[in-house]
C-alpha cells in the first residue's frame, strides 16, 4: 500500500474499523472449547488484513490478543520498505585466501589416505 494506514489509539476505535467474527476454535483444549464460540477473527476493512486468535478459552482474551496482533501487522505495513541490496563481488585477495585455504585443506585430507600401491 502506498498511503500509511491510520492506526487508532483506542481498542474501541480499532474494533469499529473491523469486522468481528466468532467461531468454534476446535483442536486441543477439552470439551469446553468445542461448545463455545471463543475463537475470534478480525478483518480490518480499510487495509484488508485478517487476524485470527484462538489460543485462549475466553472470547474476550482472544479478542484482546487479536487486536494486539492487528496493531503489530498494521505498524509493520506502515514501515518503509528496506533499501534494495547492492550486489558485491569478492576482492582478488579474498579469492586467493579462499583458494589457498582450500589447497591446504586438500593437502591435509590427502595425508589421511592409505599409501597407494601397498
Amino acid at each position: 500500500m502506498d498511503l500509511p494506514i491510520d492506526i487508532p489509539e483506542s481498542d474501541a476505535a480499532l474494533l469499529a474499523e473491523c469486522q468481528v467474527d466468532t467461531f468454534r476454535a476446535g483442536g486441543p483444549g477439552g470439551q469446553h472449547q468445542n461448545v463455545t464460540d471463543s475463537a475470534v477473527r478480525l478483518r480490518h476493512l480499510p487495509s484488508g488484513l485478517t487476524v485470527i486468535c484462538r489460543a485462549q478459552r475466553s472470547q474476550y482474551l482472544n479478542k484482546m490478543d487479536a487486536l494486539r496482533r492487528l496493531r503489530l501487522k498494521l505498524r509493520k505495513l506502515n514501515e518503509p520498505p528496506p533499501p534494495p541490496r547492492r550486489p558485491t563481488r569478492p576482492s582478488r585477495a579474498a579469492k586467493e585466501r579462499r583458494l589457498t585455504a582450500k589447497k591446504a585443506r586438500a593437502g591435509v585430507k590427502r595425508l589421511r589416505r592409505p599409501p597407494a600401491g601397498e
